[in-house]
């Protein structure tokens, strides 16, 4: 993949660009990558994660996991529509899986209430206690402004939408 398409979208890559206080695991366990993941490393890791060897993962951009090495990507659903409006996914470690936010402004105003892809993945069965972040909030302000709701909002559309996510999961997983 040419650089230029591992480059993050500049509402994502300054999102991403503070650190998140993990609380001693009372906050947000993310470590957001400053690109995309290789597709080749993505490849391999799909593979790897699904137990499928004719899969590539071509369909996810992956720019972060959370401390046990779960992914935070774009999946790309929606034909035609740029990353900024595809959704937001979580493929935990062991082998959680979820749709966190329907795009990317949702996304932003989802860190800005103080959840990260995990926390929102395991939503509303998570021990963090969230804290707003004003940093945060100024930027989904900024790129966002049509977008704004609450973490349980962002996550209850994206369940919405995609109620079967984890289902399309399972039957690629051998």
């Amino acid at each position: 993949m040419e650089e230029s398409r591992r480059s993050l979208p500049a509402a994502l890559a300054e999102a991403h660009a503070g650190e998140f206080d993990y609380r001693d695991g009372a906050g947000v366990d993310f470590e957001p990558y400053p690109q995309f993941l290789d597709p080749d490393e993505t490849a391999d890791w799909w593979r790897s994660w699904t137990g499928n060897p004719e899969l590539d993962g071509a369909e996810y951009r992956v720019f972060g996991q959370d401390g046990t090495g779960g992914y935070a990507a774009f999946w790309l659903v929606r034909a035609g529509e740029p990353i900024e409006r595809q959704p937001v996914v979580f493929l935990g470690s062991e082998g959680e899986t979820g749709v966190v936010a329907p795009d990317l402004g949702s996304y932003l105003w989802l860190l800005a209430d103080g959840f990260g892809p995990w926390e929102a993945a395991q939503y509303p069965e998570h021990e963090h206690e969230p804290q707003p972040d004003a940093r945060l909030t100024e930027i989904a302000q900024r790129f966002a402004p049509d977008r704004r709701r609450s973490a349980d909002e962002v996550v209850a559309a994206a369940r919405a939408e995609f109620p079967d996510f984890d289902t399309q999961i399972d039957a690629l997983c051998r």
